[in-house]
């Protein structure tokens, strides 16, 4: 049976699309035809969508093990296959029984990022979408009414930014996990990757595609062209489930929009002071757990004097 040998299980915001695209040119590499697949979390994910539009965008995730099988029958037998959800994070007492049942000990890659920036990522996304409607700092103060009112868990910037529990566990579930920070992979992209390529078990390999951006985030104005491209509707989720989103579709599609990127907002102080005490624990037990090199990460979360 054709099933994954690797799974990049998280974060979201943290660039697994431009991985995702760089592990698929790889030719002993097969990934999934549907980028994020979220078959293990569907239950989860499709109970959590009382916010706007979450309805529309969870469509698209797979709901049966016959659905997720099919999205690796063209593998070839020679090719390590691989996967991409990054909602897997989250719930790791949830989905680590269901990985062992349907793909017993899978390498598991987590893809992390400031988490400071990655929650104003997720903030920023959901502004492109016409979805958000407050302040970076009010919508932070909204995230545990938003779920208690069960909103989509994309809507919840500060815990989809906690990571050392979630990892941990995985890690003491599973023999062989690697994490791997959004800020070195877009700094050290070929060096990061020859450490992805090492661990999954393929040789090392040069993608043609390193130049490209995909899922850029920021802001853009809007219009006809960004509103096509970033509202949420069923039309857009269907072709999701249906059509694989290629590479070239994606920097067709940045070169439509680019000319009407802006300057995102600034984090202001008093968000970034309160998300510095929010998440200051969590980044120092990770670092001390794991030994990661968070160079660009805010200063403020890695300096033990601060």
């Amino acid at each position: 049976m054709k099933i994954p040998s690797f799974i990049l299980a998280g974060s979201p915001k943290c660039g697994s699309t431009s991985l995702y695209y760089y592990l698929a040119e790889h030719p002993d590499i097969f990934m999934s035809q549907q980028k994020e697949i979220h078959y293990l979390t569907f239950d989860i994910l499709n109970s959590l969508n009382q916010g706007p539009k979450d309805k529309v965008v969870n469509s698209f995730h797979i709901s049966n093990f016959k659905d997720y099988k099919n999205q690796f029958t063209k593998a070839r037998n020679n090719q390590v296959i691989g996967e991409v959800s990054p909602s897997y994070i989250n719930y790791p007492s949830q989905t680590i029984p269901k990985i062992k049942h349907h793909l017993g000990n899978p390498k598991l890659i987590f893809l992390i990022r400031d988490p400071i920036q990655r929650a104003f990522s997720n903030y920023l996304h959901l502004v492109r979408e016409e979805r958000e409607d407050l302040s970076f700092y009010d919508a932070l103060q909204a995230e545990q009414e938003r779920m208690k009112n069960k909103y989509s868990d994309f809507w919840y910037y500060s815990f989809n930014s906690f990571y050392y529990e979630k990892i941990k566990a995985y890690d003491e579930a599973f023999d062989d996990i690697l994490i791997i920070t959004a800020e070195e992979l877009k700094n050290n992209t070929l060096r990061t990757l020859s450490k992805i390529f090492k661990f999954i078990g393929v040789n090392d390999f040069a993608p043609s595609n390193l130049d490209k951006s995909y899922n850029a985030g920021g802001v853009y104005e809007s219009n006809l062209i960004t509103q096509f491209f970033f509202r949420q509707s069923a039309l857009r989720s269907f072709i999701k489930r249906v059509i694989p989103i290629t590479k070239g579709m994606k920097h067709f599609k940045q070169s439509l929009i680019n000319k009407y990127r802006k300057e995102p907002p600034a984090i202001t102080q008093e968000t970034e002071k309160y998300l510095v005490n929010k998440f200051k624990e969590d980044v120092s037990k990770l670092q001390k757990e794991y030994d990661l090199d968070l160079e660009y990460w805010n200063k403020s979360l890695t300096n033990d004097d601060e």
